[in-house]
């Protein structure tokens, strides 16, 4: 049955939208076979490339929506956690809940900054303060029995 088929399955050429105007040329051919190799997905949003629908968001570094995302009210983070796999990722990093607890607290101490190692600073962050400050006490009698075994 893929004898029947033309050699060429599909071809566009042109030039991309600005700012780039890239030129491209795509042609599959039966030999290709780009869905069963790289699946469905990948088809699509090589065929939207070309035809200049590019998801610009997508472009941008983690770095960057990060801060970005920063800007964000606690319910929209929520929210753009939903939108997609990196962007839940993006969400739950600790790079960004780090850079809210900075923002929410006036000081961090560094026993603060030793329980967000432990616990996560997104965890950090909706602990409440009773809970807080009874963690960062059970963490010093921790290091301090191990200084005296020491």
């Amino acid at each position: 049955m893929a004898a029947w088929l033309p050699d060429t399955l599909f071809e566009i050429v042109g030039q991309g939208p600005a700012p780039s105007k890239d030129y491209y040329q795509l042609v599959v051919t039966r030999s290709q076979q780009i869905a069963l190799i790289f699946g469905t997905r990948i088809l699509d949003y090589v065929f939207n490339l070309c035809e200049g629908k590019v998801d610009f968001l997508e472009r941008l570094t983690d770095k960057l929506l990060l801060k970005i995302i920063f800007y964000l009210d606690l319910e929209d983070i929520a929210r753009l956690s939903q939108v997609s796999h990196r962007f839940a990722k993006l969400c739950r990093s600790d790079m960004l809940w780090e850079l809210i607890v900075q923002s929410t607290f006036d000081t961090i101490t560094p026993e603060m900054r030793s329980l967000a190692k432990d616990l996560g600073w997104r965890q950090m962050f909706f602990t409440n303060k009773l809970q807080l400050q009874r963690q960062l006490r059970k963490k010093k009698q921790k290091q301090g029995r191990q200084e005296e075994q020491f």
